[in-house]
């Protein structure tokens, strides 16, 4: 069986959800608030289907959404 996340306290072994767990909590859920866990669950699993990997700007995408990325990828594959 093979380990699939770092050691204990070394945030370079899992830096790709570190930074996701750093923003996730900065942009967003330090500023709402929840009274149960099942609607901060909800609540979570709506801000990354929706908004996260939808319309948010990444980095690594050249500063544009993925649904942009996307449509961009579909129109050079039809030029093609």
């Amino acid at each position: 069986m093979r380990q699939s996340v770092g050691r204990t306290g070394v945030c370079w072994d899992s830096c790709m959800a570190e930074s996701f767990f750093g923003t996730l909590k900065d942009e967003w859920l330090h500023r709402v608030s929840f009274t149960t866990r099942d609607q901060a669950r909800r609540a979570v699993v709506e801000y990354i289907e929706t908004f996260y990997n939808r319309n948010r700007l990444h980095s690594g995408l050249g500063y544009k959404a993925p649904l942009q990325v996307h449509a961009d990828y579909l129109n050079r594959q039809a030029a093609a």
